[in-house]
């Protein structure tokens, strides 16, 4: 699988990032917002069998503003004090609105590279709300938005996704942990009521017996069957909302 190394600027500065797949055709292009660890080979992989069903994939660095860090061991760097407290500084230091005006270059990124269509956009952890947050952010551009085991979907904060859910104009596939602290059934319920009547297109999917990273390789809580459950899912949602004539 193609994978390309590239600089995106942005008005903070330049992020690190890799594209995934060609754009032969006009491939649709997707957005892939990292979890927690950054972007590393975990991700790069799932990023390569996205692009492999045809899709030109973009894996970005959100941390950039903080210059070199890492990299982290996903199963431990949270066990670890020194690097538990660097992490969440700089997940603390990175907005969700700083991600949504970066979204703009990475969408420009893609067209650049040759993308066509709808754009869709998949995060796992801290990734999931910015997915979501992307889709109401960029209406016309955003045609698909997936958030695998999000947090914070449906707070009390003011950029929670569900706020944002009146300028939503994509599809929505939400896939939670069976128990996940960092998004409980009450957010669950909150989300679905807002995207209900917000008349958005979606679905909400709980993965019982999953706890929050299943899908990621390098996670400690990595499941491999209810990983392959995502991936068909993901792929079936995507194949749907960004191919010719998906969008009614």
């Amino acid at each position: 699988m193609k994978r390309t190394a590239i600089d995106i600027e942005t008005s903070d500065g330049v992020s690190e990032a890799t594209l995934h797949g060609d754009a032969a055709g006009g491939a649709p292009g997707i957005i892939l917002y990292m979890d927690a660890f950054g972007p590393r080979t975990a991700l790069w992989e799932m990023a390569d069998r996205l692009a492999s069903n045809g899709y030109l994939v973009l894996v970005p660095d959100l941390f950039y503003r903080f210059g070199p860090y890492g990299p982290f061991d996903a199963k431990t760097a949270f066990s670890d004090e020194k690097k538990r407290a660097e992490l969440m500084g700089m997940i603390g230091g990175t907005s969700q609105e700083m991600t949504r005006r970066d979204t703009a270059f990475f969408v420009s990124a893609l067209e650049e590279a040759g993308a066509g269509g709808g754009f869709g956009t998949v995060g796992y952890c801290m990734g999931g709300a910015r997915a979501l947050n992307a889709a109401a952010a960029y209406p016309d551009r955003i045609a698909a938005a997936a958030s695998i085991h999000g947090g914070h979907l449906a707070g009390e904060a003011h950029d929670s996704p569900h706020r944002h859910a009146a300028t939503i104009r994509a599809r929505v596939y939400v896939g939670s942990a069976g128990v996940d602290q960092s998004f409980p059934p009450e957010q669950s319920a909150r989300l679905a009521e807002a995207l209900r009547a917000a008349e958005v297109d979606h679905m909400l999917e709980n993965y019982v017996g999953m706890r929050h990273g299943w899908c990621v390789p390098d996670h400690g809580v990595f499941d491999p069957a209810g990983a392959e459950r995502h991936w068909r899912r993901l792929l079936t949602f995507f194949d749907e909302a960004l191919r010719s004539g998906a969008r009614a």
